[in-house]
């Protein structure tokens, strides 16, 4: 959930600041820190985190089943989410040898903020022949290390989403139409625990609406109210490309939709629905 047209941020995080975007509380809960903070009010978070919060859960869940390959996250984000203890319940709705659904809601205050649902699979061998057609499959457009980095330009006075996560442009410009943004977590979704690669794909899809802004944000509104994300294979590692476009319909919806990457090529897409406003 993600904007455009703001100053550039300062420096990263000093060490006194949180090192984490959650730490883990007794009973199931986890603190949100400063970290998770979003571009649409000071209080509430960009999505990609508690999303990420959420993976976290139903691939410990899909884990249990030996099911290794989450290859469907979609996220109904019914409120804004605030920066305050969050709490996940996972619930396996149908687990066969091979497919699991899984449902989820995510909670604060005592109030459901936002519904989930996921598909799990097994991996294995399946022996695919040479030479598919679209196949090998495509690159991301740029290498990280050829990537220019530029800092998202969210609120220079408070910590966030802006400091959670390294941000460079494979192509386009941020905020000024397609482009792709390659990410990777300058620190851990949860306090004492390595962020997987699938969490780190979370964190960065929700950002596709932003990154590939196509209206002036101190002009409109533009927020998704969901979060789908299809993967063709588990990813690997801590880079994460989203390869992002912005369609707009004239009645006030539009479509964020984006292909993922990591390091070794196209590892599924995401999809984003936007509801627009013009600011008063």
């Amino acid at each position: 959930m993600t904007t455009g047209n703001l100053p550039l941020s300062g420096d990263p995080v000093s060490s006194a600041s949180p090192s984490s975007a959650y730490v883990a509380l007794e009973g199931g809960a986890y603190d949100s820190t400063g970290l998770t903070r979003g571009p649409w009010h000071p209080d509430h978070q960009h999505a990609g985190p508690p999303i990420a919060l959420v993976a976290r859960s139903i691939e410990r869940a899909a884990a249990a089943l030996e099911l290794t390959h989450v290859a469907r996250l979609t996220a109904n984000l019914l409120r804004p989410i605030p920066i305050a203890a969050l709490t996940v319940e996972v619930q396996t709705d149908y687990a066969g040898r091979n497919v699991a659904h899984f449902s989820a809601r995510l909670t604060a205050g005592g109030k459901e903020v936002a519904r989930f649902t996921a598909v799990a699979q097994r991996e294995g061998t399946p022996g695919l022949p040479p030479d598919l057609p679209g196949h090998p499959l495509p690159r991301a457009p740029r290498s990280f290390e050829d990537s220019p980095p530029q800092r998202f330009p969210f609120s220079t006075k408070m910590i966030g989403y802006q400091d959670l996560i390294e941000s460079r442009v494979a192509h386009g410009a941020m905020f000024s139409g397609p482009s792709g943004i390659w990410f990777r977590m300058r620190y851990p979704l949860i306090a004492g625990e390595e962020t997987s690669a699938l969490q780190r794909v979370a964190v960065a899809a929700d950002s596709g609406n932003g990154i590939s802004a196509i209206l002036d944000f101190t002009d409109y509104i533009f927020v998704n109210s969901d979060l789908t994300i299809n993967l063709l294979r588990r990813p690997e590692g801590e880079l994460v490309c989203i390869d992002a476009r912005t369609l707009l319909g004239p009645n006030g919806g539009g479509l964020a939709e984006a292909r993922i990457f990591d390091v070794h090529g196209l590892i599924g897409r995401s999809t984003q629905s936007l509801a627009v406003r013009a600011r008063e």
